[in-house]
Protein backbone atom coordinates (compact mmCIF):
# COMPACT_ATOMS: atom_id res chain seq x y z
CA UNK A 1 0.00 0.00 0.00
CA UNK A 2 1.36 3.42 -0.86
CA UNK A 3 2.49 5.64 1.99
CA UNK A 4 0.34 8.69 2.71
CA UNK A 5 1.93 12.02 1.83
CA UNK A 6 0.63 13.62 5.05
CA UNK A 7 1.80 10.71 7.17
CA UNK A 8 4.15 11.39 10.06
CA UNK A 9 7.79 10.41 9.77
CA UNK A 10 9.34 7.61 11.82
CA UNK A 11 10.54 9.94 14.55
CA UNK A 12 6.95 11.00 15.20
CA UNK A 13 6.04 7.36 15.83
CA UNK A 14 8.35 7.34 18.86
CA UNK A 15 11.36 5.48 17.46
CA UNK A 16 14.84 6.28 18.82
CA UNK A 17 16.94 8.63 16.70
CA UNK A 18 19.65 6.09 15.78
CA UNK A 19 16.95 3.94 14.14
CA UNK A 20 15.41 6.95 12.38
CA UNK A 21 18.82 7.92 10.98
CA UNK A 22 19.51 4.32 9.84
CA UNK A 23 16.16 4.26 8.05
CA UNK A 24 16.87 7.58 6.33
CA UNK A 25 20.28 6.31 5.25
CA UNK A 26 18.51 3.36 3.60
CA UNK A 27 16.13 5.77 1.85
CA UNK A 28 13.13 4.90 4.07
CA UNK A 29 11.59 8.11 5.35
CA UNK A 30 7.80 7.71 5.35
CA UNK A 31 6.02 4.87 7.13
CA UNK A 32 3.40 2.71 5.45
CA UNK A 33 -0.11 2.45 6.79
CA UNK A 34 0.45 -0.77 8.76
CA UNK A 35 3.58 0.77 10.32
CA UNK A 36 1.77 3.96 11.30
CA UNK A 37 -0.96 1.89 12.95
CA UNK A 38 1.08 -0.68 14.87
CA UNK A 39 4.44 0.89 15.81
CA UNK A 40 3.15 3.28 18.54
CA UNK A 41 1.17 0.53 20.30
CA UNK A 42 4.04 -1.92 20.03
CA UNK A 43 6.49 0.64 21.45
CA UNK A 44 4.07 1.15 24.35
CA UNK A 45 4.31 -2.54 25.23
CA UNK A 46 0.85 -3.60 24.01
CA UNK A 47 0.16 -6.96 22.43
CA UNK A 48 -0.61 -6.24 18.78
CA UNK A 49 -2.56 -8.09 16.11
CA UNK A 50 -1.69 -6.80 12.65
CA UNK A 51 -3.56 -7.90 9.55
CA UNK A 52 -2.25 -6.67 6.24
CA UNK A 53 -1.82 -7.89 2.73
CA UNK A 54 1.53 -9.20 1.67
CA UNK A 55 3.95 -6.45 0.68
CA UNK A 56 2.33 -3.92 3.00
CA UNK A 57 5.44 -3.33 5.15
CA UNK A 58 4.83 -5.78 8.00
CA UNK A 59 8.53 -6.57 8.50
CA UNK A 60 9.35 -3.05 9.67
CA UNK A 61 6.01 -2.84 11.50
CA UNK A 62 7.19 -5.45 13.98
CA UNK A 63 10.95 -5.18 13.45
CA UNK A 64 11.34 -1.54 14.47
CA UNK A 65 9.57 -1.90 17.86
CA UNK A 66 11.54 -5.09 18.58
CA UNK A 67 14.89 -3.38 17.91
CA UNK A 68 13.89 -0.31 19.93
CA UNK A 69 12.83 -2.36 22.96
CA UNK A 70 15.78 -4.77 22.94
CA UNK A 71 18.37 -2.01 22.49
CA UNK A 72 17.20 -0.34 25.70
CA UNK A 73 18.05 -3.36 27.87
CA UNK A 74 21.73 -4.05 27.14
CA UNK A 75 23.41 -7.15 25.76
CA UNK A 76 21.90 -10.62 25.89
CA UNK A 77 23.26 -13.36 28.13
CA UNK A 78 24.88 -16.37 26.42
CA UNK A 79 22.25 -18.83 25.17
CA UNK A 80 19.45 -16.43 26.21
CA UNK A 81 18.09 -14.30 23.33
CA UNK A 82 15.88 -11.37 24.30
CA UNK A 83 13.53 -11.36 21.30
CA UNK A 84 12.13 -14.13 19.13
CA UNK A 85 10.75 -13.76 15.59
CA UNK A 86 9.07 -16.95 14.35
CA UNK A 87 8.48 -17.37 10.61
CA UNK A 88 7.25 -20.33 8.51
CA UNK A 89 10.11 -20.73 5.99
CA UNK A 90 13.88 -20.41 5.72
CA UNK A 91 13.65 -17.86 2.92
CA UNK A 92 11.38 -15.61 4.96
CA UNK A 93 13.71 -15.90 7.97
CA UNK A 94 16.67 -14.75 5.87
CA UNK A 95 14.61 -12.00 4.31
CA UNK A 96 13.58 -10.65 7.73
CA UNK A 97 17.15 -10.95 8.99
CA UNK A 98 18.55 -9.09 5.95
CA UNK A 99 16.01 -6.28 6.40
CA UNK A 100 16.64 -5.80 10.13
CA UNK A 101 20.36 -6.50 10.52
CA UNK A 102 21.62 -3.10 9.26
CA UNK A 103 19.08 -1.34 11.48
CA UNK A 104 20.07 -3.48 14.45
CA UNK A 105 23.72 -2.52 14.06
CA UNK A 106 22.77 1.13 14.44
CA UNK A 107 21.48 0.44 17.98
CA UNK A 108 23.91 -2.31 19.01
CA UNK A 109 21.51 -5.22 18.52
CA UNK A 110 22.74 -8.49 17.02
CA UNK A 111 20.46 -10.83 15.06
CA UNK A 112 20.90 -14.45 14.03
CA UNK A 113 18.82 -16.83 11.95
CA UNK A 114 18.07 -20.36 13.17
CA UNK A 115 16.75 -22.34 10.22
CA UNK A 116 16.99 -25.90 8.95
CA UNK A 117 19.04 -27.03 5.99
CA UNK A 118 22.27 -25.42 7.27
CA UNK A 119 24.87 -26.61 9.81
CA UNK A 120 24.22 -26.06 13.50
CA UNK A 121 27.75 -24.85 14.31
CA UNK A 122 27.45 -21.16 13.50
CA UNK A 123 24.02 -20.88 15.04
CA UNK A 124 25.26 -22.47 18.27
CA UNK A 125 28.40 -20.29 18.34
CA UNK A 126 26.30 -17.12 17.98
CA UNK A 127 23.98 -18.19 20.78
CA UNK A 128 26.95 -18.94 23.06
CA UNK A 129 28.40 -15.50 22.38
CA UNK A 130 25.03 -13.90 23.05
CA UNK A 131 22.53 -12.69 20.45
CA UNK A 132 19.67 -10.30 21.16
CA UNK A 133 17.21 -11.30 18.41
CA UNK A 134 16.80 -14.77 16.93
CA UNK A 135 14.84 -15.15 13.69
CA UNK A 136 13.81 -18.78 13.51
CA UNK A 137 11.68 -21.45 11.93
CA UNK A 138 9.84 -23.58 14.51
CA UNK A 139 11.58 -26.86 13.73
CA UNK A 140 15.19 -25.66 14.04
CA UNK A 141 14.49 -23.58 17.14
CA UNK A 142 12.96 -26.64 18.81
CA UNK A 143 16.11 -28.65 17.95
CA UNK A 144 18.39 -25.99 19.46
CA UNK A 145 16.33 -25.93 22.65
CA UNK A 146 16.51 -29.74 22.92
CA UNK A 147 20.30 -29.54 22.53
CA UNK A 148 20.41 -27.13 25.47
CA UNK A 149 22.00 -24.29 23.47
CA UNK A 150 19.01 -21.94 23.46
CA UNK A 151 16.70 -20.93 26.29
CA UNK A 152 13.67 -18.67 26.07
CA UNK A 153 13.59 -17.54 29.72
CA UNK A 154 14.79 -14.00 28.87
CA UNK A 155 12.42 -13.38 25.93
CA UNK A 156 10.89 -9.91 26.24
CA UNK A 157 8.97 -9.83 22.96
CA UNK A 158 7.83 -12.59 20.58
CA UNK A 159 6.74 -12.02 16.98
CA UNK A 160 4.73 -14.45 14.86
CA UNK A 161 5.07 -13.42 11.23
CA UNK A 162 2.79 -14.94 8.58
CA UNK A 163 0.89 -16.75 11.33
CA UNK A 164 -1.80 -18.00 8.96
CA UNK A 165 0.83 -19.64 6.79
CA UNK A 166 2.34 -21.41 9.79
CA UNK A 167 -1.14 -22.73 10.59
CA UNK A 168 -1.65 -23.89 7.00
CA UNK A 169 1.72 -25.67 7.04
CA UNK A 170 0.92 -27.56 10.24
CA UNK A 171 3.36 -25.76 12.53
CA UNK A 172 0.87 -24.78 15.24
CA UNK A 173 1.80 -27.60 17.68
CA UNK A 174 5.48 -26.56 17.55
CA UNK A 175 4.57 -22.86 17.77
CA UNK A 176 2.36 -23.52 20.79
CA UNK A 177 5.16 -25.41 22.57
CA UNK A 178 7.66 -22.63 21.87
CA UNK A 179 5.33 -19.84 23.04
CA UNK A 180 4.70 -21.80 26.23
CA UNK A 181 8.45 -21.66 26.99
CA UNK A 182 8.51 -17.84 26.89
CA UNK A 183 7.64 -15.78 29.99
CA UNK A 184 3.90 -15.35 30.45
CA UNK A 185 4.25 -11.56 30.76
CA UNK A 186 6.30 -11.17 27.55
CA UNK A 187 4.96 -8.93 24.81
CA UNK A 188 3.58 -10.67 21.73
CA UNK A 189 3.09 -9.31 18.22
CA UNK A 190 1.21 -11.38 15.65
CA UNK A 191 1.04 -10.47 11.97
CA UNK A 192 -1.03 -12.34 9.44
CA UNK A 193 -2.99 -11.89 6.23
CA UNK A 194 -6.00 -13.47 7.95
CA UNK A 195 -6.98 -13.82 11.60
CA UNK A 196 -9.31 -16.79 11.60
CA UNK A 197 -9.56 -20.38 12.85
CA UNK A 198 -6.29 -21.71 14.22
CA UNK A 199 -4.70 -18.28 14.40
CA UNK A 200 -7.56 -17.12 16.62
CA UNK A 201 -6.86 -20.03 19.00
CA UNK A 202 -3.27 -18.80 19.41
CA UNK A 203 -4.49 -15.27 20.06
CA UNK A 204 -6.87 -16.38 22.80
CA UNK A 205 -4.28 -18.50 24.58
CA UNK A 206 -1.16 -16.34 24.44
CA UNK A 207 -2.15 -12.70 23.94
CA UNK A 208 -3.38 -10.30 26.60
CA UNK A 209 -5.91 -7.64 25.59
CA UNK A 210 -4.43 -7.29 22.10
CA UNK A 211 -5.08 -4.23 19.97
CA UNK A 212 -6.00 -5.09 16.37
CA UNK A 213 -4.93 -3.11 13.34
CA UNK A 214 -6.20 -4.17 9.94
CA UNK A 215 -5.16 -2.51 6.71
CA UNK A 216 -6.82 -4.93 4.28
CA UNK A 217 -10.05 -6.88 3.93
CA UNK A 218 -9.84 -10.52 4.93
CA UNK A 219 -9.84 -11.58 1.25
CA UNK A 220 -6.75 -9.42 0.68
CA UNK A 221 -7.65 -8.95 -2.99
CA UNK A 222 -5.20 -6.35 -4.19
CA UNK A 223 -6.77 -3.71 -6.42
CA UNK A 224 -3.55 -3.00 -8.28
CA UNK A 225 -3.47 -6.56 -9.73
CA UNK A 226 -4.99 -7.62 -13.03
CA UNK A 227 -6.32 -11.18 -12.76
CA UNK A 228 -6.63 -13.31 -15.91
CA UNK A 229 -8.03 -16.78 -16.34
CA UNK A 230 -6.53 -18.21 -19.53
CA UNK A 231 -8.42 -21.18 -21.00
CA UNK A 232 -5.97 -23.29 -23.04
CA UNK A 233 -6.13 -26.60 -24.95
CA UNK A 234 -4.37 -29.41 -23.04
CA UNK A 235 -1.80 -30.03 -25.80
CA UNK A 236 -0.83 -26.33 -25.82
CA UNK A 237 -0.07 -26.01 -22.11
CA UNK A 238 3.72 -26.18 -22.25
CA UNK A 239 3.97 -24.12 -25.44
CA UNK A 240 1.88 -21.37 -23.81
CA UNK A 241 3.94 -21.62 -20.61
CA UNK A 242 7.24 -21.34 -22.53
CA UNK A 243 6.09 -18.30 -24.51
CA UNK A 244 5.03 -16.54 -21.30
CA UNK A 245 8.34 -17.44 -19.63
CA UNK A 246 10.24 -15.93 -22.58
CA UNK A 247 8.63 -12.51 -22.01
CA UNK A 248 10.51 -9.41 -20.92
CA UNK A 249 10.29 -8.73 -17.20
CA UNK A 250 10.48 -10.70 -13.97
CA UNK A 251 8.08 -13.64 -13.76
CA UNK A 252 7.19 -16.08 -10.97
CA UNK A 253 5.54 -19.38 -11.89
CA UNK A 254 3.92 -21.79 -9.46
CA UNK A 255 3.64 -25.57 -9.82
CA UNK A 256 1.94 -27.95 -7.44
CA UNK A 257 4.78 -30.43 -6.80
CA UNK A 258 8.56 -30.46 -6.49
CA UNK A 259 8.79 -32.84 -9.44
CA UNK A 260 6.65 -30.46 -11.49
CA UNK A 261 9.01 -27.58 -10.66
CA UNK A 262 12.13 -29.50 -11.70
CA UNK A 263 10.52 -30.82 -14.87
CA UNK A 264 9.36 -27.38 -15.98
CA UNK A 265 12.80 -25.83 -15.34
CA UNK A 266 14.41 -28.51 -17.54
CA UNK A 267 11.80 -28.14 -20.28
CA UNK A 268 12.18 -24.36 -20.35
CA UNK A 269 15.96 -24.67 -20.58
CA UNK A 270 15.55 -26.99 -23.59
CA UNK A 271 13.66 -24.30 -25.53
CA UNK A 272 15.97 -21.44 -24.58
CA UNK A 273 14.52 -20.00 -21.34
CA UNK A 274 16.74 -19.96 -18.26
CA UNK A 275 14.70 -20.47 -15.10
CA UNK A 276 15.46 -21.34 -11.50
CA UNK A 277 13.60 -23.86 -9.36
CA UNK A 278 12.70 -23.32 -5.72
CA UNK A 279 11.23 -26.02 -3.48
CA UNK A 280 11.78 -27.72 -0.16
CA UNK A 281 13.69 -30.64 -1.64
CA UNK A 282 16.69 -28.48 -2.54
CA UNK A 283 19.53 -27.70 -0.14
CA UNK A 284 19.48 -24.34 1.57
CA UNK A 285 22.60 -23.17 -0.26
CA UNK A 286 20.96 -23.91 -3.63
CA UNK A 287 17.73 -22.17 -2.57
CA UNK A 288 19.65 -19.11 -1.41
CA UNK A 289 21.71 -18.94 -4.62
CA UNK A 290 18.66 -19.37 -6.85
CA UNK A 291 16.74 -16.65 -5.06
CA UNK A 292 19.76 -14.31 -5.21
CA UNK A 293 20.10 -14.81 -8.98
CA UNK A 294 16.41 -14.02 -9.41
CA UNK A 295 16.60 -10.90 -7.23
CA UNK A 296 19.73 -9.65 -8.98
CA UNK A 297 18.23 -10.15 -12.45
CA UNK A 298 20.62 -12.86 -13.63
CA UNK A 299 17.53 -14.85 -14.54
CA UNK A 300 14.00 -13.56 -15.06
CA UNK A 301 11.95 -16.67 -14.30
CA UNK A 302 11.51 -18.42 -10.95
CA UNK A 303 9.45 -21.62 -10.75
CA UNK A 304 8.39 -22.51 -7.20
CA UNK A 305 6.07 -24.53 -5.01
CA UNK A 306 3.71 -22.84 -2.58
CA UNK A 307 5.74 -23.74 0.51
CA UNK A 308 9.10 -22.51 -0.81
CA UNK A 309 7.71 -19.14 -1.92
CA UNK A 310 5.79 -18.30 1.26
CA UNK A 311 6.48 -14.71 2.21
CA UNK A 312 9.27 -14.17 -0.32
CA UNK A 313 9.68 -10.53 -1.29
CA UNK A 314 11.32 -9.76 -4.62
CA UNK A 315 10.98 -6.30 -6.10
CA UNK A 316 9.79 -5.88 -9.66
CA UNK A 317 7.86 -9.13 -10.19
CA UNK A 318 5.42 -7.97 -12.86
CA UNK A 319 3.67 -11.28 -13.55
CA UNK A 320 2.66 -14.30 -11.47
CA UNK A 321 1.58 -17.42 -13.38
CA UNK A 322 -0.34 -20.32 -11.86
CA UNK A 323 0.86 -23.23 -13.99
CA UNK A 324 -1.21 -25.53 -11.77
CA UNK A 325 -4.28 -23.70 -10.36
CA UNK A 326 -4.29 -23.88 -6.56
CA UNK A 327 -7.20 -25.52 -4.76
CA UNK A 328 -7.15 -23.23 -1.72
CA UNK A 329 -8.08 -19.53 -2.07
CA UNK A 330 -5.38 -18.67 0.50
CA UNK A 331 -2.75 -20.26 -1.72
CA UNK A 332 -4.01 -18.20 -4.64
CA UNK A 333 -3.69 -14.98 -2.65
CA UNK A 334 -0.23 -15.86 -1.32
CA UNK A 335 0.99 -16.64 -4.82
CA UNK A 336 -0.61 -13.53 -6.28
CA UNK A 337 0.94 -11.45 -3.52
CA UNK A 338 4.41 -11.91 -5.06
CA UNK A 339 3.44 -9.12 -7.48
CA UNK A 340 1.89 -5.67 -6.96
CA UNK A 341 3.91 -5.22 -3.77
CA UNK A 342 4.24 -1.93 -1.92
CA UNK A 343 2.06 -0.03 -4.35
CA UNK A 344 3.45 -1.44 -7.59
CA UNK A 345 1.16 -2.82 -10.26
CA UNK A 346 1.21 -6.37 -11.54
CA UNK A 347 -0.71 -9.13 -13.27
CA UNK A 348 -1.74 -12.65 -12.31
CA UNK A 349 -2.46 -15.31 -14.93
CA UNK A 350 -3.97 -18.73 -14.22
CA UNK A 351 -3.61 -21.42 -16.88
CA UNK A 352 -6.79 -23.48 -16.88
CA UNK A 353 -7.69 -26.57 -18.88
CA UNK A 354 -11.35 -26.91 -19.89
CA UNK A 355 -12.10 -29.49 -17.19
CA UNK A 356 -10.59 -27.20 -14.49
CA UNK A 357 -12.64 -24.11 -15.31
CA UNK A 358 -15.58 -24.59 -12.94
CA UNK A 359 -13.56 -25.49 -9.82
CA UNK A 360 -10.98 -22.75 -10.50
CA UNK A 361 -13.65 -20.07 -10.85
CA UNK A 362 -15.26 -21.20 -7.58
CA UNK A 363 -11.89 -21.01 -5.80
CA UNK A 364 -11.18 -17.53 -7.15
CA UNK A 365 -14.62 -16.33 -6.09
CA UNK A 366 -13.84 -17.43 -2.51
CA UNK A 367 -10.59 -15.47 -2.78
CA UNK A 368 -12.55 -12.36 -3.70
CA UNK A 369 -11.18 -12.25 -7.25
CA UNK A 370 -13.16 -11.76 -10.44
CA UNK A 371 -10.79 -12.64 -13.28
CA UNK A 372 -11.08 -11.67 -16.92
CA UNK A 373 -11.50 -14.85 -18.97
CA UNK A 374 -9.87 -15.43 -22.34
CA UNK A 375 -9.44 -18.44 -24.61
CA UNK A 376 -5.90 -18.48 -25.96
CA UNK A 377 -3.55 -20.72 -27.92
CA UNK A 378 0.15 -20.47 -28.49
CA UNK A 379 0.88 -17.60 -30.89
CA UNK A 380 -2.42 -15.77 -30.28
CA UNK A 381 -2.11 -11.97 -30.27
CA UNK A 382 -4.40 -11.96 -27.19
CA UNK A 383 -1.84 -14.03 -25.26
CA UNK A 384 0.93 -11.62 -26.13
CA UNK A 385 -1.23 -8.64 -25.21
CA UNK A 386 -2.24 -10.02 -21.81
CA UNK A 387 1.10 -11.47 -20.69
CA UNK A 388 3.79 -10.16 -23.03
CA UNK A 389 4.38 -13.70 -24.38
CA UNK A 390 6.93 -14.14 -27.17
CA UNK A 391 8.30 -17.16 -28.97
CA UNK A 392 11.31 -18.67 -27.13
CA UNK A 393 14.66 -18.71 -28.92
CA UNK A 394 14.77 -22.51 -29.16
CA UNK A 395 18.50 -22.50 -28.34
CA UNK A 396 18.99 -24.72 -25.26
CA UNK A 397 20.54 -23.08 -22.22
CA UNK A 398 22.67 -24.86 -19.66
CA UNK A 399 21.55 -24.37 -16.09
CA UNK A 400 24.27 -24.45 -13.44
CA UNK A 401 24.33 -27.58 -11.26
CA UNK A 402 21.73 -27.19 -8.52
CA UNK A 403 22.69 -30.02 -6.19
CA UNK A 404 25.54 -29.62 -3.78
CA UNK A 405 27.21 -32.80 -5.06
CA UNK A 406 27.03 -31.72 -8.69
CA UNK A 407 29.96 -29.92 -10.33
CA UNK A 408 31.22 -29.30 -13.82
CA UNK A 409 33.20 -32.16 -15.29
CA UNK A 410 36.89 -31.72 -14.60
CA UNK A 411 36.47 -29.20 -11.76
CA UNK A 412 38.88 -29.90 -8.90
CA UNK A 413 37.94 -29.60 -5.25
CA UNK A 414 39.95 -29.83 -2.07
CA UNK A 415 41.17 -33.41 -1.83
CA UNK A 416 40.93 -34.13 -5.55
CA UNK A 417 44.05 -34.91 -7.57
CA UNK A 418 44.75 -35.03 -11.28
CA UNK A 419 44.46 -38.42 -12.90
CA UNK A 420 47.80 -40.20 -12.66
CA UNK A 421 49.22 -38.03 -9.84
CA UNK A 422 51.24 -40.12 -7.36
CA UNK A 423 50.88 -39.81 -3.62
CA UNK A 424 52.83 -41.27 -0.74
CA UNK A 425 52.25 -45.02 -0.84
CA UNK A 426 51.32 -45.16 -4.52
CA UNK A 427 53.55 -47.09 -6.94
CA UNK A 428 53.68 -47.39 -10.69
CA UNK A 429 52.01 -50.40 -12.21
CA UNK A 430 54.46 -53.32 -12.27
CA UNK A 431 56.89 -51.92 -9.63
CA UNK A 432 58.17 -54.63 -7.26
CA UNK A 433 58.30 -54.20 -3.51
CA UNK A 434 59.95 -56.23 -0.77
CA UNK A 435 58.04 -59.48 -0.56
CA UNK A 436 56.70 -59.39 -4.10
CA UNK A 437 57.80 -62.13 -6.50
CA UNK A 438 57.53 -62.62 -10.24
CA UNK A 439 54.73 -64.82 -11.44
CA UNK A 440 55.85 -68.47 -11.39
CA UNK A 441 58.79 -68.04 -8.97
CA UNK A 442 59.07 -70.92 -6.48
CA UNK A 443 59.45 -70.48 -2.74
CA UNK A 444 60.26 -72.90 0.06
CA UNK A 445 57.29 -75.25 0.37
CA UNK A 446 56.05 -74.73 -3.18
CA UNK A 447 56.01 -77.72 -5.49
CA UNK A 448 55.66 -78.08 -9.24
CA UNK A 449 52.19 -78.86 -10.47
CA UNK A 450 51.64 -82.64 -10.52
CA UNK A 451 54.42 -83.57 -8.04
CA UNK A 452 53.34 -86.32 -5.61
CA UNK A 453 53.87 -86.24 -1.88
CA UNK A 454 53.62 -88.96 0.74
CA UNK A 455 50.03 -90.16 0.90
CA UNK A 456 49.02 -88.75 -2.50
CA UNK A 457 47.46 -91.14 -5.01
CA UNK A 458 47.67 -90.86 -8.76
CA UNK A 459 44.55 -89.36 -10.31
CA UNK A 460 42.14 -92.07 -11.31
CA UNK A 461 43.28 -94.77 -8.78
CA UNK A 462 40.23 -96.47 -7.35
CA UNK A 463 39.85 -97.24 -3.67
CA UNK A 464 37.30 -98.99 -1.52
CA UNK A 465 37.50 -102.68 -0.53
CA UNK A 466 34.23 -103.64 -2.19
CA UNK A 467 35.45 -102.53 -5.59
CA UNK A 468 39.00 -103.96 -5.57
CA UNK A 469 39.15 -107.19 -7.48
CA UNK A 470 40.99 -109.07 -10.15
CA UNK A 471 41.30 -107.26 -13.40
CA UNK A 472 41.28 -103.66 -11.93
CA UNK A 473 43.59 -101.26 -13.70
CA UNK A 474 45.60 -98.52 -12.06
CA UNK A 475 45.95 -95.11 -13.74
CA UNK A 476 49.50 -95.97 -14.84
CA UNK A 477 48.22 -98.92 -16.84
CA UNK A 478 49.68 -101.50 -14.41
CA UNK A 479 47.40 -104.51 -13.82
CA UNK A 480 47.15 -105.09 -10.13
CA UNK A 481 46.99 -108.41 -8.31
CA UNK A 482 43.70 -109.79 -7.01
CA UNK A 483 42.56 -108.42 -3.69
CA UNK A 484 44.11 -109.89 -0.59
CA UNK A 485 43.34 -109.33 3.08
CA UNK A 486 46.65 -107.61 3.64
CA UNK A 487 46.13 -105.41 0.58
CA UNK A 488 43.86 -103.09 2.53
CA UNK A 489 45.11 -99.72 3.48
CA UNK A 490 44.80 -98.03 6.81
CA UNK A 491 41.25 -96.82 7.29
CA UNK A 492 39.64 -99.23 4.80
CA UNK A 493 36.57 -101.02 6.20
CA UNK A 494 36.16 -104.87 6.08
CA UNK A 495 34.12 -106.24 3.22
CA UNK A 496 30.61 -107.48 3.88
CA UNK A 497 30.75 -110.79 5.75
CA UNK A 498 34.49 -110.53 6.39
CA UNK A 499 35.64 -111.23 9.91
CA UNK A 500 37.67 -108.60 11.61
CA UNK A 501 41.10 -109.65 12.80
CA UNK A 502 41.26 -110.46 16.45
CA UNK A 503 42.62 -107.65 18.57
CA UNK A 504 45.86 -108.33 20.36
CA UNK A 505 46.38 -106.76 23.68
Amino acid sequence: MTPQSEAPDFAALGLPQPLVRALAKAGITTPFEIQQATVPDALAGRDVLGRGQTGSGKTLAFGLPVLARVSAGGRARPLHPKALILVPTRELAMQVNDALMPLGKSVGVFLKTAVGGVPYDRQIDSLRRGVEVIVATPGRLGDLIERGVCRLDDIEVTVLDEADQMADMGFLPEVTQLLAKTPANAQRLLFSATLDGDVDALVKRFMTDPVTHSTAPSTAAVSTMDHHLLLIPPHDKFAVTASIAAREGRTMMFARTQMGVDRLVEQLAAVGVRAGGLHGGKTQSVRTRTLAEFKEGRMNVLVATDVAARGIHVDGVSLVVHIDPPKDPKDYLHRAGRTARAGESGAVATLVLPKQRRTTLAMMQKAGVEPAEARVRVGDPALAELTGAVEPSGVPVVNEPQHRTERPRGERRYGDRPQGERRYGDRPQGERRFGDRPQGERRYGDRPQGERRYGDRPQGERTGGTERGAGEWRSSGERRAPFRQDDRRQGDRPRFGERRPARTH
